[in-house]
């Protein structure tokens, strides 16, 4: 966890603080950390001690265009593995005293190394292939993933592109201590190492953000947030806040945010490109009573927030937020009713905080009422995509947090997403 929070700190030093989109300039590059001393300008927005102060992180790096991977050793390594040759002599020859051990080296980039050592240790080829025959399906429907993005294009990629491969192996690992929980120590172990390398990688080429690599650099940020997810709640986390200031998730998805704005036609092509789902249709009359349930709740929501908040302007942008929150319960449930849930409304449960205003999220950092019962209502979408195994214990967790940040006269106004989550 400790690394982990150590990698996304590192992160923040290139993502720009939302509030600065409207004011870039085709010729401004967000990412680019500006490199002041004692502290760069990011680091000092997001209050975060600043690498770049560290004499690791001031060494000089080759040029990017001559710059190697170096792959080092895999501490996952099971050391039975040596003995288990010497069973045959004849096709392996044993290692004498004298000579120099064995190791396998595992995809653990080093970017500022000049050589390149093959191989893959055994323990990371094991988390490649569990991707391979397992983790993938889980995430994405298979029908509609008709370019084979996440089996073949992401781990294609991923040899080109370490960091890729490096948040690929943490996934995988994540989702085998899901599956094997006596285990689960272990796998977390490496899938925490591998996010670290990744999330490093990443921050090393987001300076060269441009046309050529966008969609890599796209989808490496996408697996950052799936392996947040699937490292399961933090205490204190959650989500777009958190008890101890800026909220780390909060920090990816402003990166996948300036990603996007700045290359939106060029990401979203090619494989990429989003495909209409044509089994999706109207809300199935089973279903239709539910929803209308929820939509009266957000009504309510509604008129408590109008109750409390009497500037125009500001009324005008939670108005925005839930029609737009809206429009997310009506869609999810066209989706549910054709028998999908899951991580098939990933793009529409995340996308609804994805489109959050700058404002709504400052109005929940300082435990604003009508924000945080909105936001508690939100988590009740959370709950139809429990399927995904790296989505699950997300809905109370939200929840719990907005309801322990209201005063608590208001909390009775949570009663009904705590209905729902605990049903």
């Amino acid at each position: 966890m400790v690394k982990m929070r150590s990698a996304l700190r590192a992160l923040a030093c290139f993502w720009p603080n939302s509030a600065t989109y409207s004011t870039l300039t085709d010729h401004a590059n967000p990412l680019q950390c500006d490199e002041k001393k004692p502290h760069c300008t990011n680091c000092v927005r997001h209050s975060i001690e600043c690498d770049f102060t560290h004499p690791a992180a001031a060494s000089a790096t080759p040029p990017a265009s001559t710059r190697r991977f170096r792959f080092r050793p895999s501490k996952y390594q099971p050391e039975s593995r040596a003995s288990s040759s010497k069973g045959s002599k004849d096709s392996t020859p044993e290692v004498g005293p004298r000579d120099p051990p064995a190791t396998s080296t595992g995809v653990q980039c080093d970017l500022a190394a000049s050589s390149v050592a093959g191989g893959i240790s055994f323990a990371d080829l094991k988390l490649y292939h569990h991707y391979l025959t397992r983790t993938y399906k889980t995430l994405a429907d298979e029908v509609m993933d008709i370019h084979r993005v996440w089996p073949d294009h992401v781990p294609q990629w991923g040899i080109t592109f370490p960091s890729l491969m490096h948040l690929v192996l943490a996934l995988s690992a994540l989702h085998w201590a899901h599956e094997d929980p006596a285990s689960g120590t272990e796998y977390i172990a490496q899938a925490d190492d591998h996010f670290t390398f990744g999330v490093r990688s990443v921050t090393a080429v987001l300076c060269l953000l441009n046309a050529e690599n966008c969609q890599l650099i796209y989808m490496a940020a996408a697996l950052i947030c799936l392996v947040y997810f699937g490292r399961g709640p933090r205490p204190g986390e959650f989500l777009v806040f958190s008890e101890r200031g800026p909220s780390e998730w909060l920090v990816l998805m402003r990166g996948v945010h300036s990603i996007v704005k700045e290359h939106h036609a060029r990401v979203f092509t090619g494989v990429l490109l989003p495909i209409p789902d044509d089994r999706i249709a109207g809300v199935s009359a089973e279903l239709q009573p539910e929803l209308d349930e929820h939509l009266l709740r957000i009504e309510r929501v509604r008129a408590f927030m109008q109750s409390r908040v009497r500037e125009t302007s500001r009324r005008a942008m939670f108005g925005t937020a839930l029609d737009d929150l809206r429009g997310g319960f009506e869609e999810v449930y066209k989706i549910r009713s054709a028998g999908q849930d899951g991580i098939n409304l990933m793009h529409l449960v995340v996308g609804w905080v994805y489109r959050l205003p700058e404002g709504l999220i400052s109005l929940l950092g300082q435990r604003d009422s009508s924000a945080l019962v909105m936001f508690g209502h939100w988590s009740i979408l959370l709950v139809y995509m429990r399927s995904a195994w790296l989505m699950r214990g997300w809905d109370a967790h939200v929840l719990e947090g907005a309801r322990a940040a209201l005063p608590e006269e208001d909390r009775h106004w949570l009663d009904w997403p705590t209905q729902v989550v605990y049903a």
